[in-house]
C-alpha cells in the first residue's frame, strides 16, 4: 500500500525498450547534437501545436530553475503560492539558478494563487524603486501541490493579470500530464494559450526514470530566453553528455500516447481510492481529479494505517479553508502511479475499516 509518492514508482518497460534502442544503435553525437533530441523538440511542438525550443533537464528542480533563471534577473522577484514546489521543497534552487531572485509566496485555496490576492499585491508593489525586489515572473504549478488541477479560465485569469505587469509566466509540470488528463482539453490549452511562456513538463513521476523538459513557447518571439538557457543548462552542470539517453525517454513517455495512458491510469487509482475514504466515513479534503488526494485523519488513524502497511506523507501545508492540522490530526496525502495495482486500493480499504474505530 505505497502512496507516499509517485516518485517511488518504477520506471515504465516501454521506456527501458527505448533507452535500450538508443544504446544498442551506436555511437551518436553528444550534449544534444543527436536525432532523439532532435525528434523530441519536433515532437513536442506537435503536441503543444506551436514552434518550441526544449532543453532537457535530469531533475525537476534544475527544470525549475533553469526555466525562471531564463525569465528572471537577480533583482527580480517570482510570484508563486506559498506552498509552492519551488518555494517550499527545492532547497533555495530556483533562487541560486536565477543568481538571487526573490520567492514570493501568495495565499490561496487548494495551493492555486488567489487572482485577486495576486492583482492587489502587484498593483501596490512599488515598481521602479530600487529598495524592493521588482516583479519578475508568476510561476503556477500543474497539479498544484494540493492537488488542484487547474482548467484554462484559471491559468488564464492568472496569467492575464501577470501580463498588466508584463511578467512571463513558468508552469512547474511536475504531474502536467495528470492534469490534463483530468481535464478535457489540449496541451495547448492550458499552456500558451492560456498565457504560459515557459513549462517544465515532467516525465520522471510519469514513469520515466529521470527526464523533465523545459518548453520555451514561440521562442522566435522571445530569442533571449532560449539563447539563455543554453548557457544556464551548462553552467548549472545539467547538461548530459549521453543527452540521447534523456531524449530517448521523453520520446518512449510520448510513443503512442503513452504519457496519457499512464496519467489516466493513475488518476483512476486515486478515484478508486477516494471511493474507499468515503465508504470508510471519511471525507476528503478536496476533490480529487488527478493522482493526489488529501483526507484528514486523527493521529490514532493514521498510526493505525501506518502500521497495517499503508505508507502516505502526513502532509505539513494547509488543509481546506486554510486551516492548519492540530496535533491531534495528520493531513495524509495519497498518491497514486501508473504501478499503483487494484489490490493495493483494496487492502487499503480494509485497513481503513479495521482503523475507523480509533476515531
Amino acid at each position: 500500500m505505497h502512496f507516499g509518492s509517485d516518485n517511488w514508482a518504477g520506471a515504465h518497460p516501454q521506456i527501458l525498450a527505448a533507452l535500450a534502442q538508443a544504446s544498442e544503435a551506436g555511437t551518436a553525437r553528444a550534449y544534444g547534437g543527436d536525432e532523439w533530441t532532435a525528434r523530441v523538440e519536433q515532437q513536442l511542438g506537435a503536441i503543444f501545436e506551436a514552434p518550441c525550443a526544449v532543453f532537457l533537464a535530469p531533475t525537476g528542480t534544475a527544470a525549475n530553475g533553469l526555466a525562471l533563471a531564463a525569465l528572471c534577473r537577480p533583482w527580480q522577484s517570482v510570484l508563486c503560492h506559498e506552498e509552492a514546489h519551488i518555494n517550499v521543497d527545492e532547497c533555495a534552487a530556483p533562487e541560486h539558478y536565477t543568481g538571487g531572485a526573490k520567492i514570493i509566496g501568495l495565499p490561496g485555496e487548494q495551493a492555486v494563487p488567489d487572482a485577486s490576492e495576486l492583482a492587489a499585491r502587484l498593483a501596490r508593489w512599488p515598481i521602479g524603486q530600487p529598495h524592493y525586489a521588482q516583479p519578475g515572473a508568476l510561476s503556477l504549478t500543474q497539479l498544484s501541490e494540493s492537488g488542484a488541477v487547474l482548467d484554462p479560465d484559471m491559468i488564464a485569469r492568472l496569467t492575464e493579470i501577470a501580463r498588466r505587469y508584463n511578467l512571463p509566466t513558468h508552469m512547474d509540470g511536475a504531474r502536467f500530464a495528470n492534469a490534463l488528463a483530468a481535464l478535457d482539453c489540449s496541451p495547448a490549452e492550458i499552456t500558451w494559450k492560456a498565457g504560459v511562456d515557459i513549462l517544465c513538463l515532467g516525465a520522471s513521476k510519469g514513469g520515466a526514470l529521470a527526464c523533465e523538459a523545459v518548453i520555451v513557447f514561440h521562442p522566435d518571439a522571445f530569442p533571449a530566453r532560449a539563447e539563455a538557457l543554453k548557457y544556464l543548462r551548462k553552467r548549472a552542470g545539467a547538461l548530459v553528455s549521453k543527452h540521447r539517453f534523456l531524449a530517448a525517454q521523453m520520446l518512449g513517455w510520448l510513443a503512442d500516447d503513452l504519457w496519457l495512458d499512464l496519467a489516466k491510469a493513475a488518476n483512476a487509482q486515486t478515484a478508486k481510492l477516494a471511493v474507499e475514504v468515503q465508504k470508510a466515513g471519511l471525507e476528503l479534503a478536496w476533490p480529487a481529479r488527478g493522482n493526489v488526494s488529501f483526507a484528514l485523519l486523527s493521529a490514532q488513524m493514521a498510526s493505525a494505517l501506518n502500521a497495517a502497511g499503508a505508507v502516505f506523507y502526513p502532509w505539513p501545508g494547509l488543509g481546506p479553508g486554510r486551516r492548519r492540522p492540530t496535533s491531534q490530526e495528520v493531513l495524509a496525502r495519497f498518491v497514486t502511479s501508473f504501478e499503483t495495482t487494484d489490490a493495493e486500493i483494496a487492502a487499503f480499504g480494509a485497513a481503513l475499516a479495521i482503523a475507523r474505530p480509533t476515531l
